[in-house]
């Protein structure tokens, strides 16, 4: 066999010793071939002989010009037929920050020295809006970014574009999260009685039922895609099956649940019982009053003349109506919260907290979800009211 190790002799007089090795094919089946030049025959050897094992080991990471801008296309296009467009948009916005700052670098010279970068430049100047342009993002935002590029560049693993995931390893300062967490307080959900509160206070408004949803732990997008046909006031459950949300809120997506576990079936408490059947009676009378100028949509948040709300309505709404109540608003979502926290707070399990919830993690459900406050600590007192309260001790005696 003979040697693919040859010597040349380049113009200006040098000594070289040059192989060319086979490291599979393109995408088209084309064969694709390395060169090597090396200045010493042992050193081409011995880089023959490596090339041979991670070939033969499937360990050989072929050259590629392939830019990080033109991976991130590349990842991106392999998760259209995996995730619903509105997650999908949400990639692509947390990956703008990476197409700007490490667009341009090829994937095979990115290294982790280039990510630690980026993560420094996006907690201190890589805001668009939502702010001063120009100041650091939220560590939460810049999390998203560097989940998002660490799951390109797993990909780049998988097809052997490079040898290892130079992000995996990167990390947000913990210096910086608790600045952020410091500065960035974030109001705590409604407690039980701020609940009873805006209950009592809107049981009058014309939507009270689909707020009552919300309260119940239903998301945003759940209650906004909730039809009439999805209750069943005979068997006192609701199926939720159905969401609407909103795209850059501007843009309604209807599709249906987050995941398959967030398809579930509910029973429904009496007093949203109660005031669902009232607000249907409510919607025929405004259907007779309407005419033809009705829209018979089908859906239980809906406006005067029957069309669906979004989600972005039902969330101005609401704070209108905290206004009106005279109560701290917090975030429509954290009314998800707040009933979480309610049933774990009293004796509901986990099992079954993670079901009403719609998730397939009972973990999940109480680490983000569940936010215990003071007033829910009285049984974990009482405990140690056993346990601290030593009965029939002198008070002399422990002096």
């Amino acid at each position: 066999m003979a040697d693919p190790i040859k010597k040349i002799t380049l113009q200006n007089g040098t000594t070289r010793y040059r192989f060319v090795i086979d490291v599979g094919r393109d995408a088209d089946g084309k064969r694709k071939q390395l060169t090597v030049t090396c200045d010493t025959q042992k050193e081409a050897k011995d880089e023959l002989a490596r090339l041979r094992h991670e070939r033969r080991t499937g360990q050989l990471i072929a050259p590629s010009k392939m830019t990080v801008s033109e991976l991130l296309d590349l990842y991106l296009k392999s998760k259209e037929d995996d995730l619903e467009e509105s997650t999908l948009v949400g990639y692509r916005n947390a990956l703008c920050h990476a197409y700007e700052y490490l667009g341009h670098i090829r994937v095979q010279q990115l290294t982790d020295a280039h990510v630690e970068s980026m993560v420094a430049w996006l907690l201190v100047a890589a805001r668009r809006r939502g702010g001063a342009k120009g100041t650091g993002l939220r560590t939460t935002t810049a999390d998203g970014v560097l989940g998002r590029l660490r799951a390109a560049l797993r990909l780049a693993v998988r097809k052997q574009l490079v040898a290892r995931n130079v992000a995996e390893d990167v990390t947000i300062p913990r210096k910086a999260r608790k600045a952020d967490r410091r500065n960035n307080k974030r109001p705590d959900p409604w407690n039980v009685v701020e609940v009873k509160e805006y209950v009592l206070g809107i049981r009058d408004e014309r939507l009270f039922a689909p707020l009552l949803l919300g309260l119940m732990g239903l998301r945003p997008a759940e209650v906004a895609g909730m039809r009439w046909a999805d209750i069943d006031f005979e068997t006192g459950t609701l199926a939720v099956a159905n969401t609407r949300t909103m795209i850059g809120n501007a843009r309604v997506l209807e599709k249906d649940t987050k995941s398959e576990a967030g398809e579930r079936t509910l029973p429904i408490p009496e007093p949203v019982k109660l005031a669902l059947l009232s607000f249907r009676v409510l919607q025929e009378a405004e259907r007779a009053t309407m005419g033809g100028y009705y829209i018979d949509s089908g859906y239980v948040f809906v406006d005067l003349l029957g069309q669906p709300m979004s989600t972005r309505q039902l969330r101005e709404q609401a704070y209108l109506l905290m206004a009106k109540t005279g109560l701290r608003q917090v975030r429509l979502y954290d009314a998800r919260h707040s009933c979480l926290t309610f049933l774990a707070t009293n004796g509901v399990p986990d099992t079954i907290l993670a079901a009403w919830a719609g998730h397939t993690n009972a973990s999940f459900t109480k680490r983000v979800y569940v936010h215990p406050t003071a007033a829910d600590m009285h049984e974990a007192v009482a405990r140690l009211n056993e346990l601290l309260g030593v009965s029939g001790v002198r008070p002399d005696a422990v002096m």
